[in-house]
């Protein structure tokens, strides 16, 4: 590879663009499932058609590309599978808002017509966010894309639909479920979310059938006591022992129901008395089928009110029922009290319509098997969590899972195989679509009208995905995948569920390891939303900084278990990373011959060289454990520090004096080391920063291949580790850093050079701090040193420890004296006015009170800055003084 110099500033977006284009020419990342070593495979989380790239995203892709680009480089066999999910009802609602800016609605096309709008939508639309996916870097296998209605992942659905029917784990019948209004669907438990809401408990007298009084009943809902078929009291709750087993008259509906006793009531709420109703309470409908109860439906799938809600109610929506039989009560003498009442309030996840339980004729999944299955993979170490903090929410959930209601009441989606004859009621579910009755030979067969849960065709994306139910090699060699990268808030949706999926249908569980990465929040650690205007766009944070700037920014505080509280100004800090190695990279590519020295490394001397190459073997260790154990800040903070703190401060600083000396031995040296370590470095940094590491690299002679996406991790070479080496360094700087801050804190001109002497301890550090004299003398601009253990100390000098040694600085005529105190005296009157504003602040309680807690340690985290920089212009003033004397 020729070497050719870097232009003067990273321009990120021509760069990205270039390697984007290149990598899929060459199929760089397409996978071979007959290729050598060992199998190391990703299945994107698919997602939504109707989805765009948000700051979670870019987090989620962001680590599946380092650890991907990561094990190619640790010569695995590596498959990152890339897809979408169709998403039912998302992607039902947005064609649907789509059609009535056309003045139409759903129900003006056939069902078939329907679709294939929402085909054509998808075609225009749906792919946005895979190009958008492609443009953050990731290095997935662009030819083996999937979507979950694309005709492989339909034969999966239908084969384990039938497969499971036949084995008995699905059935139909009527259950009470989640159901929609709005949506007009039925959904599982897991898409009903929960949101605080101020509503009124109602106390409501029920008289005693027998007429020796009362029993009070407290509820959040009196519209639905219409369907109330009992009252239920705790067997051991002394107040009502005399009751159980009697009958009240239901208030306004004078309906006889019974008194009955079960555990499940909660003895400390309201008064202990609950009223049960089997038909729009999901708790209320497992004590109805306990206990023999009568199942009295009375608002229907709109959210009306219906015949069996009675006469005086019918037609009415169960809002204006509420008030109506509130009002009822009160005239008729039934109301005792009423209270307002927090409570958590599900939702439909789409729409955010408060969620009406509901029974109706549905299809199930009986999962408690699977579940216990899925549980134990995990209790045996078939498949870890981590973090491990997570596994405890994984097995309560399983612990407490209710039949899977998979039926959903849209168009969109895969619709259910079922067929019922028309003829006889045969219930036939077929892999093919059936002609003829299997039972009469009718051909009048009418197919399920709903659709499949958008879940249960993800359930199956690990298998799905790579060939199933045909036997394929790509099945044989990486499944079951090796990790799965995701968030907490899909560990119950989607999760556990391939689990149960997986472990049924393929005998292992889909994955390996699971990480549970965390969330993205404000800097000030909120969660991020549009109403509240904090959302930060990854796109528009791409534009404007970088690619590499925005992934390097989530890797770095990607911490394990700790959410990452994301600002754009920690964005733009990375991109000045960016320039860094840029530029240092600029500065080595002018250095550097078009072809490198062909010198053995165990052969180059120089102190210097020898203490990069052990660094180098320190961060190549801590980044490969790093990304194999998912400690991604881990790797990127380490990278950061040797890169910015050691390469670029000192090393690359430190050959300048043998790039500019006579001495054709150490400009070799200064040479292969320099190689070496640049090329190194930008393997390791590749995974997290691609693109800049990428165009660095094709600049770079000598180098093992022109993809830097197919190069090896770098070869260990445990004989450069060498402490003693780094210790001795460590001296040196120190000894640099010593000079650098007396110059600095006294004002020194930078331009004067200064004679330092330093008094040793031993011969060894004399000997090592003489060797390294040129470089001591660049690096701290000095005119000479002296060194020895008799060295005496000037009498106007300033001095320092260097470890067991002594450092000591003339400073006579370098320092004016009375205008530095002048100068340290107004700084030192600034800040202590500066402290005793936040102090007298502090001290304030109304203060301390009342503003909020963020504020609050704000002003703390100021006025502790501000006492240390007192107390340090204070020594300073303390020492010039002293040194006048």
């Amino acid at each position: 590879m020729t070497n050719k110099a870097l232009q003067k500033g990273y321009e990120p977006q021509d760069v990205e663009a270039k390697w984007l284009d290149h990598w899929t020419e060459n199929k760089t990342f397409t996978a071979d499932p007959e290729a050598p070593g060992e199998p190391f495979s990703i299945v994107i989380p698919p997602p939504n058609v109707t989805g765009a790239l948000h700051i979670g995203h870019a987090l989620n892709i962001t680590l599946q590309d380092i650890l991907c680009r990561h094990r190619r480089q640790k010569g695995m066999n590596v498959l990152w599978v890339p897809g979408m999910d169709h998403a039912g009802i998302a992607t039902q609602n947005v064609v649907e808002r789509a059609l009535a800016t056309e003045g139409k609605s759903r129900t003006d096309f056939t069902r078939e017509a329907f679709n294939e709008r929402v085909w054509e939508w998808k075609k225009d639309y749906g792919g946005r966010i895979l190009t958008q996916i492609r443009r953050i870097g990731a290095s997935v296998d662009w030819t083996r894309e999937r979507f979950t209605m694309d005709e492989g992942l339909s034969k999966a659905v239908r084969e384990v639909f039938v497969r499971l029917y036949e084995e008995g784990l699905i059935y139909k019948g009527d259950y009470i479920i989640n159901w929609c209004n709005r949506c007009r669907t039925a959904l599982a438990d897991l898409e009903v979310e929960y949101a605080p809401r101020v509503d009124g408990l109602w106390k409501i007298r029920y008289p005693l059938a027998d007429g020796s009084g009362d029993l009070v009943v407290a509820t959040t809902r009196p519209e639905t006591m219409l369907g109330d078929t009992a009252v239920a009291v705790h067997p051991e709750d002394e107040r009502y022992q005399e009751y159980i087993g009697k009958t009240v008259i239901l208030p306004l509906v004078g309906r006889h129901i019974p008194v009955i006793a079960d555990e499940y009531v909660d003895r400390e709420f309201g008064t202990g008395c609950l009223k049960v109703t089997p038909a729009h309470d999901m708790n209320d409908f497992e004590l109805g089928r306990k206990h023999g109860l009568e199942v009295i439906q009375v608002i229907d799938d709109q959210g009306n009110m219906n015949e069996q809600a009675g006469e005086a109610w019918q037609g009415m929506d169960k809002a204006a029922c509420r008030q109506k039989i509130v009002e009822d009560l009160k005239s008729k003498g039934f109301l005792i009290e009423f209270n307002e009442f927090e409570h958590n309030v599900g939702e439909c996840y789409r729409c955010k319509t408060v969620i009406e339980p509901h029974v109706s004729t549905q299809w199930f999944v009986n999962v408690q098997g699977m579940a216990k299955a899925a549980r134990r993979a995990v209790e045996t170490g078939e498949t870890r969590i981590v973090p491990e903090q997570w596994t405890k929410t994984y097995y309560d959930w399983l612990d407490n899972i209710r039949d899977w209601c998979i039926s959903r009441q849209l168009w969109w989606g895969h619709r259910i195989p079922a067929w019922t004859c028309q003829d006889c009621g045969r219930l036939i579910v077929a892999r093919e679509d059936p002609t003829t009755c299997t039972e009469c030979g009718s051909t009048a067969l009418e197919q399920e009208e709903d659709v499949l849960d958008t879940w249960f065709s993800s359930a199956l994306w690990p298998f799905s995905t790579l060939g199933w139910p045909d036997s394929t090699r790509e099945l044989e060699v990486y499944y079951p995948t090796s990790v799965l990268v995701t968030a907490f808030d899909i560990l119950f949706f989607w999760v556990a569920r391939m689990m149960m999926m997986g472990i049924h249908f393929m005998d292992k569980a889909p994955f390996s390891d699971v990480y549970i990465h965390a969330l993205v929040r404000d800097a000030e650690g909120k969660k991020m939303s549009k109403s509240v205007g904090n959302v930060i766009d990854p796109l528009i944070m791409m534009d404007k900084y970088g690619t590499d700037s925005l992934r390097f920014t989530l890797t770095a505080f990607a911490a394990m278990g700790r959410d990452i509280k994301l600002s754009e100004e920690r964005i733009d800090g990375y991109r000045h990373f960016m320039n860094k190695l840029w530029n240092a990279s600029r500065f080595a590519l002018m250095n550097l011959p078009d072809t490198i020295p062909d010198v053995d490394l165990k052969d180059v001397t120089g102190h210097h060289h020898l203490w990069i190459l052990h660094r180098l073997e320190e961060v190549k260790e801590l980044v490969d454990e790093a990304l194999m154990e998912y400690r991604f800040n881990e790797a990127a903070q380490g990278l950061y520090s040797f890169l910015w703190r050691e390469f670029c401060d000192w090393y690359l600083e430190m050959i300048k004096v043998d790039f500019n000396g006579d001495d054709e031995t150490a400009k070799t040296n200064a040479t292969k080391t320099l190689h070496t370590v640049l090329s190194e470095l930008l393997i390791l940094l590749h995974p997290i920063i691609p693109f800049i590491t990428q165009e660095i690299w094709s600049h770079l002679p000598d180098v093992p291949g022109d993809d830097l996406a197919q190069v090896a991790f770098p070869e260990k070479r445990p004989q450069f580790k060498n402490a003693e080496t780094a210790t001795r360094m460590d001296m040196v700087r120190d000894l640099v850093v010593a000079i650098r801050n007396i110059r600095a804190e006294l004002s020194i001109n930078p331009g004067l050079k200064l004679s330092p002497l330093v008094r040793t301890s031993s011969s060894e550090d004399k000997a090592y701090i003489e060797e390294n004299i040129p470089m001591i003398l660049f690096l701290a601009r000095l005119e000479r040193i002296e060194i020895g253990p008799d060295v005496v100390a000037p009498k106007a000098s300033a001095s320092a420890a260097v470890g067991g040694n002594s450092l000591f600085v003339p400073i006579a005529g370098a320092v004016d004296f009375e205008s530095e105190l002048s100068r340290l005296d107004k700084e030192l009157a600034k800040v202590s006015k500066e402290l005793a504003i936040v102090e007298r602040k502090l001290a304030n309680e109304d203060f301390t009170a009342k503003a909020p807690a963020h504020v609050v340690q704000k002003e703390r985290e100021k006025a502790d800055a501000a006492s240390e920089k007192q107390r340090k212009l204070q020594g300073l003033f303390d020492r010039i003084k002293g040194l006048m004397e």
